[in-house]
């Protein structure tokens, strides 16, 4: 049987940190910048997590097949 592939589309997105976590960039952060503050932006630059186990299953697996 071939070896599994990785989801493409999620591994452009999301990466795992050493400590298990899955990092994530931040929405709202493409267009429409005029009237978002100067704070909220700075503040969308920075990476997320993933909050939920669920949700952090489910995207390990379609990161690490």
């Amino acid at each position: 049987m071939p070896k599994m592939k990785s989801h493409r589309g999620a591994r452009k997105r999301f990466s795992v940190t050493g400590s298990g976590k899955v990092k994530r960039g931040k929405a709202y952060k493409s267009h429409i910048l005029t009237k978002k503050t100067s704070k909220r932006k700075r503040n969308l630059r920075r990476a997320g997590t993933i909050a939920t186990n669920g949700d952090t299953k489910r995207m390990k697996r379609l990161l690490l097949a």
